[in-house]
């Protein structure tokens, strides 16, 4: 019997979390797992928070990860890796983006964005892959494939072949954008 695994992306609107949980919830259901995917939608249009909860095994009864359970946080953006981090697993990695996106409170001036958030995470001990999703995303031809980049580095951990990621890639993109994403993809996985 496999234990459930529990995956969270984590984002700001706008940003393909959407997509990227869609094609792990393709990959898994592929390779026979039983998978529930949940999106908790804050003000995704505005910026806001977006959440999606991925959990997969032999048999899932609930789709939401309670706090302390998530063995992967992939996320978009760095407070909101700092914002979830709670959810995560005493063993869990973060998978993170090294940029910056000013949320409402720093756009409109009420607040500063907080800087060191994932150096604060690391002196805690936990896991943090840090890197720049979106200079890899340019590289491969798209800023919106940043998301699929990210993919590309949590493959890095999972005991799946890559062929398969590949394979759910063509499945689950609209067909002019297949090779940019499977670019996208291998520069993240290299990285």
């Amino acid at each position: 019997m496999m234990e459930t695994k529990n995956v969270m992306i984590v984002g700001v609107g706008g940003q393909g979390s959407l997509l990227a949980s869609k094609l792990l919830g393709v990959l898994l259901t592929d390779e026979g797992f039983d998978v529930k995917v949940s999106e908790v939608h804050g003000m995704s249009q505005r910026g806001g928070s977006v959440v999606t909860y991925v959990r997969f095994g032999d048999k899932v009864y609930s789709p939401i990860i309670a706090e302390g359970e998530a063995d992967y946080i992939i996320s978009f953006e760095k407070i909101e890796a700092a914002r979830y981090a709670k959810c995560l697993k005493k063993d869990g990695k973060i998978i993170v983006n090294s940029q910056s996106i000013d949320p409402m409170p720093v756009i409109i001036g009420t607040a500063t964005y907080p800087e060191g958030v994932l150096d604060e995470l690391k002196g805690k001990g936990v896991f943090v892959d840090e890197f720049d999703a979106l200079a890899l995303a340019e590289q491969a031809g798209n800023v919106k494939s940043a998301n699929i980049v990210l993919m590309g580095r949590l493959a890095k951990y999972f005991d799946i072949d890559y062929d398969k990621w590949i394979e759910a890639i063509k499945n689950t993109v609209k067909p002019q954008f297949v090779d940019i994403n499977i670019k996208a993809f291998e520069l993240g996985y290299n990285y």
